[in-house]
């Protein structure tokens, strides 16, 4: 009795201790016991900070819980901001926010080094905020003008986004409270803002209820840096990894200044001896719990693929996803959260972190993926179904269940980056080996029926158990880690895999024969010819049985939309073995091989393939299809995703074969491509060059001769669409003379060509063009402008990072 006693008299005189060590301003405040406690002023609506921890550096991190909703302004629910180490700095009678310089560093033990590279860069100081009050050693700050900053910067976006001149509206703005809270390792503070202006700008007048007033949520988390601990891993480009980099001062000078290592979570074995073994901690994804079915099992299922490759590196359970517990708050950093992201256009995905940028440790992994993604994989399978609706108009499961192999994928692919994976560009040349490559659905007859049991594939790859086993084996004492990691990447390269990253692959003009997005097949122009003969079966049995009852026919044009463009993709990357080059991101002493022109056998036969797609046998779409595609239905105007019509509201037939030549040209005729085979043929005779290309070029288009009356009116615009790519190249101030040179000997013989023969209409209008080019091709006004290609990416695209 004695005893409970005494332990109630030290409750109350610690209590009374508390009390008496309280700020005086807060006394009637709402209180955050938290990493810094702070406190909330319902009647002004302040925030006020108790800052004791002076010099320590912590983590701020700015992002939106609530956006604008169109792909195109870009600023989504979820949207992470910067991550940057700061602390707070006494100065006087007030308390600065500083970010130090961490791209410069000198990692020595020596502190005059240290501070002798500190001053020689520039830091940042944040804010400033004045000393309220001071108890005992802790500053009171008012840090509400801090808060309530545009922080992500929305005002610039709209701007530069052409869609207003915004400002912040204080009057309109206030905390919210119930996504305002306080962790012992972290605080979050969210925000609602108003921007007010002038909106000028179709695309936010499409999503905000009041264009001039517009309204997010931006929110603001200060968390504790890790503990120390974490082991700094090396870069290798080969290894699949981004870098995360920075500039050591205290290198020798026969080293290199730059330090380049990998981003990642960090893992460890409970065993690290043991061939399998539990994690220290395993890393968890928490699935939005707004996401409805069947999204959510397919995101879980795509999502819990990576487990098999941290189990192949001797991890057991490792790598887990759940759903997010319905108390969670999704910018919690303490979540790696996979977010179903709404907009009002389809769009991209991505996946980001926070990480700790002195060491690149991956503190929060937040996928965003775009909720319309699903959709667009729907309407190609729609669009590829022999009369799905013919019988009934509940007929969707074959199309929706492609839609969900896609959401899988994509679940994976976007986690990944999250796990500090890049893009593997060139997996699909390799059996599908990565889910970080962009899939194209893979699709085959089967009994007169579209079969899409193999559009996507299923489970994770052979190169992401080569990227996992890099990033995150755990090896035991004694291992040299050097010679160990050089191992799993020369034992990837001797299974024939490869890696080529964004550089390689996005450019229309990129040399690489192997680096392509949204590509299937070893060999790549096989695969084109073998998607042109899909297309065209499927267009043979595109009727208004494609849609349901009832629907407007101008729906069945926007189905139609991605099935007449399925071969852009397969075209482009064909288009990139012509004037390619084989190569790797080799080190010296590895065992990838050197850098090699594509095979003169491979060109040639990527140059066929691509030239298939110039003939008006595959872009003249059926006669007998074109009663499926009147004027646009009241209510149902066209987008950016449908046909563009230079025949007012008619349907253009000849439109949407010029569109498609245009692509094709485009990339075949890139000035980038033009000055590689130029000099591909000079250094080796026996290579293709451009003249040969023209040469077979103009052969398959403008003097070949199509007898059909349709199809040879269809032909003639794609010979004017040839003609001017032709004369554009010659006219680009991209190319080297020796361009220059190809292309007016190779117009000077097509005159000549058509002038000895029988005229007709388009032949003296071709030859009227090469006259007036001739009379000054270097200033020449190229004024031909194909309609517009409609939307394709993204087909399921994430975010570069």
């Amino acid at each position: 009795m004695q005893k409970t006693f005494h332990l109630l008299l030290v409750a109350v005189l610690l209590c009374k201790v508390s009390a008496a060590q309280s700020f005086k301003t807060t006394a009637d405040y709402q209180k955050f016991n938290g990493y810094f406690d702070f406190y909330y002023d319902d009647e002004k609506d302040k925030v006020f900070i108790a800052v004791e921890k002076l010099n320590q550096d912590f983590l701020y991190v700015y992002s939106l819980s609530s956006g604008v909703g169109h792909n195109d302004i870009g600023l989504d629910r979820g949207q992470l901001g910067n991550e940057q180490v700061v602390h707070f700095k006494k100065a006087g009678n007030k308390l600065l926010l500083v970010q130090p310089n961490l791209t410069y560093r000198a990692n020595t033990s020596n502190l005059l080094e240290k501070r002798s590279v500190e001053q020689a860069f520039a830091k940042s100081v944040l804010f400033g905020f004045p000393i309220i009050e001071e108890l005992k050693g802790t500053y009171l700050i008012d840090v509400t003008d801090f808060l309530m900053q545009d922080a992500h910067g929305v005002a610039d976006r709209l701007q530069n986004r052409g869609q207003g001149t915004y400002k912040l509206d204080k009057s309109k703005s206030a905390f919210a409270l119930e996504r305002t809270k306080a962790f012992p390792e972290n605080i979050e503070f969210d925000v609602l803002l108003t921007f007010a202006g002038k909106a000028k700008g179709n695309l936010i007048r499409s999503v905000a209820p009041n264009p001039d007033l517009v309204t997010v949520a931006q929110h603001h988390s200060f968390i504790k840096l890790p503990e120390p601990g974490f082991e700094l891993r090396k870069f290798d480009p080969r290894s699949g990894s981004y870098p995360f980099t920075f500039y050591d001062y205290a290198t020798p000078v026969e080293e290199s200044l730059v330090k380049r290592y990998i981003p990642r979570h960090r893992l460890e074995k409970k065993n690290p001896e043991a061939a399998m073994s539990e994690a220290v901690e395993p890393i968890i994804y928490y699935l939005d719990n707004g996401t409805p079915e069947p999204v959510r099992s397919a995101l879980l299922e795509g999502g819990r693929w990576w487990n098999q490759a941290f189990e192949a590196i001797g991890y057991k359970n490792a790598f887990q996803v759940k759903m997010l517990p319905d108390d969670a708050d999704p910018m919690d950093v303490r979540y790696n959260v996979i977010q179903w992201v709404h907009r009002s256009t389809r769009g991209w995905s991505y996946g980001a972190s926070v990480r700790d940028p002195r060491t690149g440790e991956i503190i929060k992994g937040h996928v965003s993926l775009g909720s319309l993604r699903i959709r667009q994989d729907f309407l190609i399978a729609q669009a590829l179904m022999n009369q799905p609706f013919k019988e009934s108009d509940t007929n969707s499961e074959p199309m929706l269940q492609m839609a969900i192999a896609r959401i899988r994928q994509l679940s994976a692919h976007e986690i990944g980056h999250t796990l500090g994976f890049a893009h593997n560009f060139a997996a699909s040349t390799n059996n599908r080996a990565s889910v970080m490559d962009y899939p194209h659905p893979y699709l085959e007859f089967k009994n007169g029926q579209m079969d899409f049991s193999n559009a996507y594939a299923t489970g994770i790859g052979e190169w992401d158990k080569v990227t996992v086993a890099y990033s995150y084996s755990d090896f035991p004492k004694g291992t040299d880690e050097g010679a160990a990691l050089n191992k799993i990447l020369e034992d990837a390269t001797d299974k024939g895999l490869r890696y080529l990253s964004d550089q390689d692959a996005r450019p229309t003009g990129s040399a690489s024969g192997d680096a392509h997005l949204w590509d299937n097949g070893t060999d790549i122009p096989e695969e084109l010819s073998r998607l042109l003969t899909v297309r065209k079966q499927a267009i043979s049995n595109f009727s208004e049985d494609n849609i349901k009852t009832g629907e407007p026919y101008s729906i069945l044009e926007d189905v139609f939309v991605p099935l007449y463009f399925l071969h852009r993709y397969q075209t482009e990357a064909a288009v990139k073995q012509v004037g390619g080059v084989d190569y790797s991101y080799r080190v010296k002493g590895d065992n990838q091989a050197s850098v090699k022109s594509v095979a003169k056998t491979q060109q040639e036969k990527a140059l066929t393939a691509v030239l298939t797609t110039l003939s008006a046998e595959e872009l003249a779409i059926p006669a007998e299809k074109l009663g499926l595609f009147g004027p646009r239905s009241i209510g149902y105007n066209r987008s950016r995703e449908s046909f563009k019509s230079k025949n007012g509201v008619g349907f253009d037939a000849y439109g949407a074969a010029e569109t498609a030549a245009d692509m094709s040209l485009s990339l075949l005729l890139h000035p980038e491509r033009a000055n590689r085979l130029v000099q591909q043929k000079a250094i080796d005779e026996n290579q293709i060059g451009l003249e040969e290309v023209l040469n077979m070029l103009v052969a398959k288009t403008i003097t070949r001769k199509v007898k059909n009356g349709y199809l040879q009116e269809v032909q003639f615009v794609i010979n004017n669409a040839t003609l001017k790519a032709i004369m554009k190249l010659g006219a680009s101030e991209q190319t080297y003379p020796q361009v220059k040179a190809v292309v007016i000997s190779n117009l000077r013989e097509l005159k000549k060509t058509l002038s000895g023969k029988t005229s007709n209409k388009m032949d003296e209008l071709i030859v009227n063009e090469i006259d007036q080019f001739m009379a000054n091709p270097d200033t020449y006004k190229n004024e031909f402008n194909a309609p517009k290609i409609p939307d394709g990416s993204p087909i399921g695209m994430d975010c570069m990072n």
